[in-house]
């Protein structure tokens, strides 16, 4: 018999032990440590995208009231000159023009609104350029540019109608049109 071929304890059965090896536990932490990275970029992309949102907002929110204060306001002397006023919000600053030009339509105007937000936390200011037209009976300065304007529309509208200016049955003549058969 040879004796190194034997085992030191002939009873006793070699078994498998139970649990992970160093190699397993090692892939399992770097794959937690990925997915932990993967979540965390995608948490600071939510809040990056949600501080975008909430300023965009504000500004929105500032364009908006000095566009109110542009059509709200009676005398258009005023716009010209423009205004300035504080953000009600992060301290921020207004500043806005209106540059006006009548149509050719009665008390009907063309305004070019000019809005730059100068923020302290922003290198350059956002600027923002809307044009609208505005019904203003107010604005109107000459009273005789007002009437031709309002005597241009009526010719127009008459030959739009296919009446001429001056012609047509007139009041309490009796003719009326009777529809052809």
């Amino acid at each position: 018999m040879n004796f190194l071929s034997q085992p030191a304890f002939p009873n006793v059965r070699r078994r498998r032990r139970a649990g992970f090896t160093l190699v397993e536990v090692l892939v399992a932490l770097a794959i937690f440590a990925l997915s932990a990275i993967v979540l965390g970029a995608t948490y600071v992309n939510v809040l990056n995208s949600y501080a975008i949102a909430s300023r965009t907002t504000a500004i929105s929110e500032d364009v908006a009231f000095a566009r109110s204060l542009v059509t709200q306001q009676p005398d258009n002397k005023k716009l010209v000159d423009g205004g300035e006023f504080e953000s009600a919000t992060s301290g921020r600053r207004v500043k806005w023009t209106a540059e006006i030009t009548p149509t050719t339509t009665a008390d009907l105007f063309t305004v070019v609104f000019n809005c730059e937000i100068s923020d302290s936390a922003q290198p350059a200011p956002e600027k923002t350029v809307q044009t609208f037209m505005l019904l203003r009976p107010t604005w109107t300065v000459e009273g005789s540019s007002r009437t031709q304007l309002k005597q241009d529309a009526k010719n127009r509208i008459a030959e739009i109608q296919g009446k001429t200016v001056g012609s047509g049955p007139t009041a309490g003549s009796g003719a009326a049109r009777r529809p052809t058969r």
